[in-house]
């Protein structure tokens, strides 16, 4: 007699199958809580963290613009963009520089004329603007023959301009204050164009890009070596009546910075022994400083802190130009001994 087989002792409950996927998900649910609230504490961590440095860098910022008031992030932007701009420009094509030189010497003439107009000089901002840009393709193209006769015609148009509108009833001044808007005028044509001018000669001759890179280096060096030496050590004013910020301190550092780029500029980039870049250093230097002393003059004389607000942490073009102007001068002539 066969026996009948038993049946499954332990079939599958179906009420502990469903106990076991309620209690999964609620491990997984858990665990996804757990990670939510680790996600939150580490982000809201690294919020903490930044805001503590966001305010340590505006703190910090803040203690130098009230010392040399200078925004310094505004400012260091800024002087990247101008600072590749001129690089790509003077490495790629030099008619580059020279359209870049076209909108320097716009807005330096113009905020100058405009700041001497706000104390009490008639410049005619109109030819002042026109004469400018059109030294820099002559200068570019004509070399110093062509800069010189558009310097002196384009100074001429401003004067007779300016001869011009006082005759005009409603543009006339006193009798003795047209000889001092005159020379005004004639002394924007100088010290903005003309100096700008020697840049743009410099550029448009054989290997000049070179030379003119490498001064403006040399004279950024200058005056990003005494910013920092005379915000860390400075303590004796260089020439407190003119500018109060400068110290001798920062004229040390700011020298030695020179030095250093002269000499691996001119054995490295412009091939000349290491003595040259001894004097270049130094003539740079020297030529930067009392560029940047001499508008410090101006300004303090027109009454105003910046020629301008067109440049965030730097003040208008021309207080930004104000030690490269003089220095393409001295580039140029140092260019004329050496090659």
């Amino acid at each position: 007699m066969q026996s009948v087989p038993d049946a499954d002792p332990s079939p599958p409950s179906a009420p502990n199958g469903r106990g076991a996927k309620a209690e999964l998900r609620a491990q997984v649910k858990a665990r996804k809580a757990e990670l939510r609230a680790q996600a939150q504490a580490t982000k809201a961590d690294i919020e903490r963290g930044l805001d503590g440095a966001r305010a340590h860098l505006d703190a910090t910022n803040e203690r130098i613009k009230a010392r040399t008031g200078r925004n310094l992030i505004l400012a260091i932007l800024i002087g990247l963009a101008l600072g590749t701009v001129t690089l790509f420009s003077l490495i790629v094509v030099k008619e580059i520089f020279m359209i870049f030189a076209i909108v320097l010497v716009l807005f330096a003439s113009y905020e100058f004329a405009s700041a001497l107009r706000a104390g009490g000089r008639q410049v005619p901002r109109i030819p002042t603007v026109i004469a400018a840009m059109a030294v820099v393709p002559a200068a570019f193209y004509g070399g110093a023959a062509g800069q010189w006769v558009s310097i002196l015609l384009g100074t001429l148009f401003v004067v007779l301009w300016r001869l011009v509108e006082q005759a005009v009833p409603s543009r006339r001044t006193p009798g003795p204050a047209l000889l001092p808007d005159l020379g005004a005028s004639v002394f924007v044509q100088i010290y903005v164009t003309f100096l700008a001018s020697f840049a743009v000669v410099l550029v448009g001759q054989d290997g000049g890009e070179w030379w003119t890179l490498a001064f403006l280096i040399v004279v950024i060096a200058a005056d990003t070596g005494a910013y920092a030496s005379g915000l860390m050590f400075g303590k004796h004013p260089m020439a407190p009546v003119i500018s109060p910020k400068k110290t001798w301190e920062g004229f040390a550092g700011g020298a030695v910075a020179t030095i250093i780029a002269g000499v691996l500029l001119g054995l490295f980039m412009l091939g000349q022994p290491w003595w040259f870049g001894l004097i270049f250093g130094v003539a740079m230097l020297l030529s930067a400083t009392l560029g940047d002393l001499a508008e410090s003059l101006i300004k303090r004389d027109l009454g105003i802190k910046d020629m301008s607000s067109w440049l965030p942490g730097h003040g208008g073009f021309l207080d930004r130009l104000d030690s490269i102007l003089p220095s393409a001068a001295v580039a140029f002539v140092l260019y004329l001994i050496f090659v």
